[in-house]
């Protein structure tokens, strides 16, 4: 595994390079708060069959940084998927893959309504698309769930992102795990990559916008339009979400069918929570492989 900064016109991304250099490419994006290194479970796996992994560090985590002091640490959905697509470029692929959890499953959803010709097919994990709209339906159940989102919007919440990060983080991963025993050495990896000094802004930024709690950043304006216009997605994609996910609901991501006009499935990972591929990665290579595989030659 190679660990390169790649260069955007925005960021110095931290990025894990791995698996056959001729391999077919695979980008692996990591949610909040985790990094690049929640894949390395899944990696080998995709390694044997002839996928190239790219596992980039979002803006915000480990060794990813702004060019510019001045610029906005935005952590709107849109930024992230824009990112993706230049590391993208950086790299000269025109064509690949893309599979997100958490905050990267909005990322890649969101660079597949923004570059569809790009991408051959899109995977999502624990996160069901939905557009991106601020307004869509909340059930009483996912409102309860998201109390982080509501907390970080107060003074109080920024004090504990900023004077706390770490021990909230360990928080957040301790109740989205019901069943599966987090050890010190796993969490003190990703704690790691929490040092950034852009992870606070990042994450109360990308919190309290999504809600309107925070200003968007107009640089991201257009691509904010174009998935408000057109937000239905027209790459083969597939959604894997854990029946015990106390984050999103699984009924988060029910009946979004009319949001993609390419093959799209669903399937319920029974038992497993926010993390799968982490808890279970064999349960997640299980589904993941063959879609990758049947839409490979897209």
């Amino acid at each position: 595994m190679a660990l390169i900064q790649i260069e955007t016109p925005v960021l110095s991304v931290g990025c894990r390079i791995s698996g056959p250099e001729n391999g077919r490419p695979l980008f692996l994006l990591h949610g909040w708060p985790d990094d690049a290194g929640t894949w390395k479970d899944i990696e080998p796996a995709l390694h044997e069959g002839g996928w190239r992994t790219l596992a980039p560090y979002l803006r915000g985590f480990g060794p990813t940084r702004f060019h510019r002091p001045d610029q906005h640490r935005t952590g709107q959905i849109s930024a992230l998927a824009l990112d993706l697509l230049d590391v993208a470029d950086a790299l000269g692929l025109e064509h690949f893959s893309v599979f997100g959890h958490d905050w990267g499953a909005r990322a890649a959803y969101t660079a597949a309504v923004l570059a569809p010709e790009r991408l051959n097919t899109c995977a999502a994990m624990s996160v069901g698309w939905a557009g991106n709209d601020p307004n869509q339906p909340l059930s009483l159940r996912q409102a309860q769930n998201f109390w982080y989102h509501w907390l970080m919007a107060l003074d109080r919440g920024e004090r504990i992102v900023r004077r706390e990060g770490k021990d909230f983080a360990r928080h957040m991963w301790e109740i989205w795990s019901p069943g599966w025993q987090i050890t010190d050495d796993a969490f003190a990896e990703v704690a790691e990559s929490l040092d950034n000094p852009d992870w606070a802004d990042i994450t109360l930024h990308s919190y309290r916008v999504r809600w309107g709690h925070a200003p968007a950043d107009p640089n991201y304006d257009e691509a904010e339009r174009r998935i408000t216009a057109s937000p239905v997605i027209r790459v083969p994609t597939l959604v894997l979400h854990g029946s015990a996910d106390p984050c999103n609901a699984p009924a988060t991501s029910e009946g979004r069918e009319s949001l993609f006009a390419a093959p799209y499935q669903r399937i319920l990972l029974e038992g497993l929570a926010h993390f799968p591929q982490r808890q279970n990665p064999a349960a997640v290579l299980k589904h993941l492989l063959p879609f990758l595989e049947s839409s490979a030659g897209r």
